[in-house]
Parts: structure tokens; sequence; C-alpha cells
């Protein structure tokens, strides 16, 4: 007989599944039309209602199959028990048919830490750029992303009344990563995907020292990560702090899947063991290709301006 699938394999067709319900849950809210916008630390840290029954969503459905898993999500809620409804136990079989890259086959639950956005780019939600929004599941064991699963609800939003909306990406180290053309920027162009709402003096100089050919500004990390491996920019870049664990953990996982690289400012590696800090205040820089071009150009006056 066939050996049951690893644990980790279990844990990303689940993660698929649990992802594309959370979607569903996105696209309802939106057309229910009462987003129940709360603001946390101030204009540009809102948490909507979809944030929260997402959230409940993926944490209680993934923390009933695997008890003993550490996940961590962006907001802050209640446990209180999570209505049936937002519960989902499905998994994707194409997923669980593929083999487990032999480094990751013995891994047990209690050894993986799921750090979970339920909506990245919640701003861009509250103000209809939907394209610009993900749902982020990122799987990290000895505190390193291994495996990471990206929803994009309203991919397709603007190809008419009868696009199929939304797509899954979905990646593992050492296997690959899938659902969407992995495509490389133009050669020899210098394309910088930055921050749409979180812009500062130092995000500006630090873009500016880069001499781009061209500067995106869009809302979401999963968002610039999918910019990346679609090859419409050629580095991400944010000379800020801002981004936490749990917006660099599923694209992470992508990123490295296929090739690319994501650290902070300074070169150094995102850890995702459950006791590190979840603020990666050093910043960001990512590209699927060329990393060492776009790192040797970062000033040190933005490097001395932030600390890990």
């Amino acid at each position: 007989s066939m050996a049951s699938p690893a644990l980790l394999m279990r844990v990303v067709a689940s993660a698929y599944s649990v992802a594309e319900k959370a979607a569903t849950i996105v696209r309802n809210v939106m057309s229910a039309g009462d987003l129940g916008i709360v603001e946390k630390a101030g204009p540009n840290d809102l948490q909507t209602k979809a944030d929260r029954l997402v959230q409940m969503s993926i944490c209680a459905s993934l923390a009933r199959k695997f008890p003993k898993v550490t996940i961590i999500g962006e907001e802050e809620l209640p446990t209180d028990d999570v209505t049936e409804d937002l519960i989902e136990g499905g998994h994707c079989e194409e997923i669980l048919k593929k083999p487990c890259p032999a480094q990751y086959t013995g891994i047990k639950e209690e050894e993986l830490v799921i750090w979970v956005d339920p909506l990245d780019g919640t701003k861009e939600y509250t103000e209809g750029l939907l394209d610009h929004v993900t749902v982020l599941i990122g799987i990290a064991y000895g505190g390193k992303a291994i495996a990471g699963v990206i929803n994009q609800p309203y991919y397709n939003y603007e190809a008419g009344p009868n696009a199929v909306l939304g797509r899954t990406i979905w990646g593992v180290l050492g296997m690959g990563a899938f659902g969407f053309q992995l495509t490389e920027a133009p050669a020899g162009k210098h394309i910088v995907v930055t921050t749409r709402s979180h812009s500062s003096a130092l995000v500006n100089d630090c873009i500016t020292a880069l001499n781009p050919d061209h500067v995106i500004r869009v809302g979401g990390a999963g968002n610039k990560i999918i910019q990346l491996i679609e090859g419409k920019a050629s580095a991400y870049v944010f000379a800020s702090p801002g981004c936490k664990k749990w917006d660099t953990c599923a694209p992470e996982a992508i990123l490295h899947a296929v090739g690319g690289k994501i650290t902070d400012i300074h070169g150094n590696s995102f850890q995702y063991n459950k006791e590190v800090k979840h603020m990666n205040s050093a910043g960001v820089l990512a590209t699927l290709r060329n990393y060492d071009y776009y790192a040797s150009r970062i000033p040190n006056t933005v490097k001395e301006s932030l600390v890990p």
C-alpha cells in the first residue's frame, strides 16, 4: 500500500483548501457591503470584518486538523468557539499526490510554525484596489520558511463579469511553486516595486539610490512577491520597519522555491521560529534574480537607519 503522505504535504494540501475558503469569505464580506472597519494603530493600519472572519477560519480549521502545530495570526482575536460555517476540512488532492522533499519527510507537528496574514493589503481592500489583496499562509520549520500558500481572491477581477475570480499559488522548498507562470523581468531593466501607503523619506531615498527605470507602488507584501515571480518587477525594496513575519513567510517560501531571494536591507535572513519578534524591523529586499546587484546599491545611510 502507499505510505500515507508526509505531514508537510498534508499541511500544505489543507492550507490550499483553507485559503480558497478564506477567499470566499473575503469576497462575501465585500459584496455584502459592510466592511466593519476598525483602526488599529492609525488610518494606515486597518482591520475589517474580513480580516477577523478569515483569521478565525484559517486558524481554527488548521488547528482542528493539526492540533500540535503553532499557528500565529496577525489579528489579536478572542479564541471563542468559531462557528462551524467558518471551518474548512478539505484538502487539495493534487498536492497530496506529490512526493515530499526528502529533507522534510520526518517533520513532526510540534516542529511546525504557521504564520497567517488573513488579508494582506487591508487598506487597498477598503479602497477597492482588489487585485492588491492576498491571503497568506506560511509554513516554517527550524526557523525557516519552507512552504507557503498565497491566495489572490480577486485575481482576474477586471476581466469582465464572466471571469473566474481568484487563484491560489503554492510552493515548497526543494519542489518548486505552482499556480502561476514563472516569468523573469525584462533583462537590463531595473523595475522596483515598493510600498503604496507606508512611504517615507528613507523609503524614497533608498529607491532613488537604486536609479530604477521604473517604480511601481502597490499594497501588500504578497502582491509584491507576485510582481517578482510574474516578471512585472525586478526588485521589491522596502527601507522601513513595518513589515511583519506573517507578511513575509508565505511569499518567502514561494520566492525561494523558484530560486529567488528575500532578506532584510542588511542581507540578513528572516527567522520564523515561534519565539521570534513579529516585526521585520530592518525592512525588506527581494528579487527573483540579480539579488547582489540591488543589495550592493543599498546606501549605508539607509542601512544605518534600520536596526535589525
